[in-house]
């Protein structure tokens, strides 16, 4: 097991946070990763990772990865202001975490909590989501409730939100 995988299953053991895993070859991309999650039992999730025009916010999006994102209409939804998907530097700076493997456990290593976290609202219909564990050679299944207590734990701010009709 790596040290990311353990960072991650540290935090949700301490929490108290049940999950279920898989690991499989590495898979940067959804179309890669799901051929591999047939055992897991989840709503499978993207995260995309996006900092504002002046670089000054940073926010994780977090939706069905069955679905697409039209990056203006949600720039009219959340109402930050324009937004571009944050480089690779700041990707480690915020979270820790290279491209291909953006997931909310990257919150682990947001220590100032400056990463806002927008969920789409069709998620709460899921009984389980699952995420990389912070490296793309696995993937990660808990519960909607057990996700929503690990957010709090994190501290950063987040919300459900309406991201694509």
């Amino acid at each position: 097991m790596n040290k990311k995988h353990q960072e991650v299953f540290t935090v949700l053991e301490r929490l108290e946070i049940p999950y279920g895993i898989i690991h499989h070859p590495p898979a940067p991309t959804i179309d890669v990763a799901v051929q591999y999650w047939s055992a897991l039992e989840a709503v499978h999730c993207k995260n995309l990772f996006f900092r504002n025009h002046k670089g000054n916010r940073h926010y994780l999006v977090i939706f069905d990865c069955m679905k697409q994102l039209n990056i203006h209409d949600l720039e009219q939804r959340l109402k930050q202001g324009k937004l571009s998907f944050a480089s690779p530097e700041r990707m480690d700076r915020y979270l820790g975490l290279s491209p291909g493997s953006v997931s909310p456990f990257g919150l682990i290593n947001d220590k100032l909590h400056e990463v806002y976290v927008f969920i789409d609202h069709n998620l709460l219909n899921a009984k389980k989501l699952s995420f990389h564990p912070n490296e793309n050679t696995a993937s990660v299944s808990i519960s909607l409730s057990d996700f929503q207590k690990f957010l709090k734990a994190m501290g950063n701010g987040f919300e459900f939100t309406v991201l694509y009709d």
